[in-house]
């Protein structure tokens, strides 16, 4: 399987967006408490982390489509 530069670009496109989830989950653990019991602003910030993530990645898919008909 010959990896083209469409595929390059879904892949790069994905693992970026996976990196600021990742970043985020780091973020999160380092300002509410590190490996102590998460605090209720922890909490939501996680929530609203999780809910970002989902928004992002539907927002990633959308313009991986919209490049591809473009192509």
């Amino acid at each position: 399987m010959e990896i083209d530069a469409e595929l390059r670009r879904q892949i790069t496109v994905s693992l970026a967006a996976a990196a600021v989830f990742i970043v985020g989950l780091i973020g999160i653990g380092v300002t509410f408490g590190g490996s102590t019991v998460l605090p209720q602003a922890g909490a939501i910030a996680l929530i609203a982390l999780l809910a970002g993530f989902v928004l992002l990645m539907a927002g990633v898919g959308t313009f991986l489509m919209r490049a591809d008909d473009e192509s």
